[in-house]
């Protein structure tokens, strides 16, 4: 078992973050002794796609979950472990006659975050397809759970104690997204860019990307920071941005709303 000391800038999709130490468990009984033992605050990260690190790195244990990746199927059901990607998971349900996974493929991410956020798109989101949960506690004691045991809201999941997901039991249906549908989503993105996915939640019966066009912030930029000219609730480095310019320009934005609409944009970044 090893911890290395490195740059998390290496591991983010906005790649940005300071120096952390960081754990690869081979497996989960690597990270059960780990968490066991351990006496430092923690953080999961799966691809890194969600969150925006500060520059001053972060105060603890960063666990990287890129090995815990085990997928297939268990009685007619999926099941994935939290290193799994997305795009992944998407292709081995729809392989094996759950065609109603396709929508994830668009996500960017790996099951963990995915379940800790209920990621989703075009109104389908992954908490529905969940039968079984497994979790982790920061004392190492696993226990399975269902979705009865969480408050799940629009990118939203909460529990009544601090566990991480590890694995899950998935069953999709065959109600597939049109390839249409998928396809304008990866051509309306800023695909191949340093992003961190969508930044901002959507406000009910609105977009957070039509408001922010609608303030006129279309390529506005804040130091190495830009708010994509391709889709408005992207933020793309540009120019080795620092995590201090993406934050700033997140509160800008969330001005700019606020001061026209009177709607306060709720970040759907996770921001350490």
């Amino acid at each position: 078992m090893q911890i290395n000391r490195e740059k998390l800038s290496k591991y983010t999709s906005l790649k940005v973050g300071g120096e952390c130490d960081i754990f690869t468990p081979a497996n989960f009984n690597e990270l059960q002794y780990f968490l066991k033992h351990n006496h430092k605050k923690v953080l999961f990260l799966g691809l890194g796609s969600n969150i925006l690190m500060n520059d001053s790195g972060f105060n603890g244990v960063v666990i990287r979950t890129k090995n815990l990746n085990k997928i297939e199927v268990v009685d007619g059901k999926i099941y994935a472990e939290c290193g799994t990607t997305l795009a992944k998971l998407s292709k081995f349900a729809i392989l094996n006659n759950q065609a109603g996974a396709n929508f994830l493929a668009t996500i960017p991410g790996s099951v963990g975050g995915a379940l800790q956020m209920n990621a989703g798109c075009f109104g389908k989101e992954i908490w529905p397809s969940v039968k079984s949960i497994v979790v982790i506690d920061k004392k190492g004691n696993i226990s399975e759970k269902t979705s009865n045991d969480f408050v799940i809201n629009y990118r939203s999941v909460k529990s009544s104690s601090e566990e991480y997901f590890i694995s899950a039991i998935f069953h999709f249906d065959n109600n597939a997204l049109s390839d249409d549908i998928l396809q304008k989503r990866y051509d309306s993105q800023p695909i191949g860019t340093k992003n961190c996915g969508s930044v901002f939640k959507n406000p009910k019966g609105d977009f957070a990307a039509r408001l922010i066009e609608e303030c006129g912030l279309k390529g506005f930029k804040i130091g190495g920071a830009e708010v994509s000219k391709k889709h408005a609730n992207f933020i793309i480095n540009t120019e080795n941005a620092s995590s201090k310019d993406i934050k700033n320009l997140i509160k800008h934005i969330q001005k700019a709303v606020k001061n026209k609409f009177e709607i306060d944009l709720e970040t759907e970044v996770v921001i350490d």
